[in-house]
C-alpha cells in the first residue's frame, strides 16, 4: 500500500474528489474520516490523517510515501521532501495585514522594530529580511489577527483565502507574500522503492488536473 498523509477538512475532502475523478475509488475512506489510519485495499492506500503541519514530517521520515500539504506549509516547514505536483486547489495567499486604522498602507511604512505575529515565522522573518526592513518575529499557534488587537504586535503574517476574517477584525491587507495551493510531496526514499505505484498516481492526479 501507498501511505499518503494529509490533513482533515477541506483539502482532504478535495483530495479524495479528485482521486475518484483518477481512477482510486476512496468512498470508503471519505465515510470513514473520524478514524485516523484509512485503509482502502481496493485501491491500494493508506491514509494517514494529521495535522496540516506535520505532514511534511511524516512524509520526510518516510512514515508515509506521500503527503498532500499547502505550499505555505511546505516552505514554512522546510522539510527534505520532494514535491511532485500542484493539485491546484485550496487556494489562498499569505499576506501582510495591519489594522485599519493605522494608515499604513505598505510594509516599508513599519516602524523600525516593529512586531509582527505569525504562525509562519520563518517566511516571515526571510520576508522582511529580503526587504531589508527590521522586524521582531513573534510566533503564535492561535488567532493571529489577535495580535494587533490587544497591542502585542503592529503586524501580522498570517494565510487568508477571501480576506473576510481579517475585515472582520478591523485588519486590511498591505502586502501578498505568496500564494498556495495544495501539493502532492512524496519521501525521497519511496519515490525509489515505490517508483511504479507513485508515478502511477501522479501521473493519474495530473490527468486530471
Amino acid at each position: 500500500m501507498l501511505r499518503i498523509a494529509v490533513a482533515k477538512g477541506r483539502l482532504l475532502d478535495s483530495f479524495f474528489e479528485l482521486l475518484g475523478k483518477a481512477g482510486y475509488d476512496c468512498d470508503s475512506a471519505a465515510q470513514a474520516s473520524r478514524k485516523l489510519v484509512i485503509d482502502v485495499e481496493a485501491a491500494d492506500l493508506r491514509f494517514i490523517l494529521a495535522k496540516p503541519a506535520d505532514v511534511p514530517t511524516y512524509v520526510e521520515y518516510g512514515a508515509a510515501d506521500l503527503g498532500v500539504v499547502g505550499k505555505d506549509i511546505l516552505v514554512e516547514s522546510d522539510k527534505h521532501v520532494a514535491e511532485l505536483l500542484d493539485l491546484k486547489y485550496g487556494l489562498c495567499r499569505l499576506v501582510v495585514a495591519v489594522t485599519k486604522d493605522s494608515g499604513i498602507t505598505k510594509v516599508q511604512e513599519l516602524d523600525f522594530n516593529s512586531r509582527v505575529t505569525s504562525k509562519y515565522p520563518r517566511i516571515a522573518e526571510e520576508f522582511f529580511n529580503s526587504l531589508g526592513i527590521q522586524v521582531e518575529i513573534i510566533a503564535l499557534n492561535g488567532s493571529i489577527e489577535l495580535g494587533p488587537m490587544v497591542g502585542l504586535s503592529e503586524a501580522i503574517v498570517d494565510i487568508t483565502e477571501t480576506g473576510r476574517t481579517l475585515a472582520e477584525n478591523g485588519l486590511v491587507v498591505i502586502e501578498t507574500i505568496m500564494e498556495s495551493t495544495a501539493r502532492l510531496v512524496a519521501n525521497r526514499i519511496s519515490l525509489k522503492t515505490q517508483r511504479e505505484a507513485i508515478a502511477a498516481l501522479a501521473g493519474a492526479l495530473e490527468g486530471v488536473v
